[in-house]
């Protein structure tokens, strides 16, 4: 199923990259990807996306067909999204981190395991959050010209706009490690204690954008060594209270 979704979304990657070359080789960063350089070419790219995006999903239609309806909304809303709903000011950043809403929703139903409402509240306002951070960051250095939706959204409003995904995020996931579901789950009540773990990481992330970073959240993620240790340690603490003696 994993491997079924990472090929369904490369495929749909490569859609973007395409339709993206010409604007993408004006930019400082984007104009390395495979296609915008010139490594890979606009044929061959379509090419593979024509033939890993079905057989991904003929992949989750016979090993998780459970999945199924939210993989299928999940392509169908990023082909609309590279096709022109990532021109739209604000829908776009709502449109990314639905992308990640569907993924969960599709994974816990090849599981066969029902998401906690919080899980996904949280997943939702954590991927907003990244989403405005980047754009924000985007508009700060080079202004609306990298991307179209930008255009009508002051920079002091995105960054209210984070800020409340910020907030909201840390509420969501305070209050999932306390659900019920989540006690049941995991046999302890004791999660809460990785809140300030976790506020810790966003805070730090934040400091990070104000210096200039925040556009490639991979990269800052991994390239930080503040960043690094929290999810190690927010890893560990985990670990420790899940499987460790104590549960309930």
């Amino acid at each position: 199923m994993a491997a079924a979704f990472c090929a369904l979304a490369s495929a749909l990657y490569l859609l973007n990259d395409v339709r993206d070359a010409e604007a993408d080789r004006q930019h400082p960063v984007k104009k390395y990807r495979p296609v915008a350089s010139g490594a890979l070419a606009p044929g061959i790219a379509l090419a593979m996306a024509a033939v890993l995006g079905p057989l991904a999903l003929l992949a989750v239609f016979f090993a998780a067909p459970a999945a199924l309806p939210a993989t299928l909304v999940y392509a169908g809303v990023t082909v609309l999204y590279s096709l022109g709903l990532k021109r739209v000011a604000l829908l776009d950043v709502f449109i990314v981190a639905s992308g990640y809403v569907l993924r969960v929703l599709a994974g816990s139903a090849a599981a066969q395991v029902a998401p906690s409402h919080w899980l996904l509240l949280c997943t939702f306002f954590l991927a907003l959050f990244l989403a405005l951070s980047k754009r924000r960051s985007e508009l700060a250095a080079r202004g609306a010209a990298g991307r179209e939706s930008l255009k009508e959204v002051p920079l002091g409003l995105l960054e209210a706009f984070e800020n409340v995904a910020l907030g909201t995020t840390i509420v969501c996931y305070a209050l999932y490690t306390v659900a019920p579901e989540t006690i049941a789950w995991f046999r302890t009540d004791r999660l809460l204690v990785t809140v300030p773990i976790v506020l810790f990481g966003l805070f730090r992330w934040r400091l990070l954008e104000a210096r200039g970073a925040g556009e490639d959240a991979t990269k800052d993620l991994f390239t930080d060594a503040g960043l690094l240790a929290t999810v190690v340690i927010w890893g560990t603490v985990c670990a420790a209270l899940i499987y460790g003696p104590g549960r309930t």
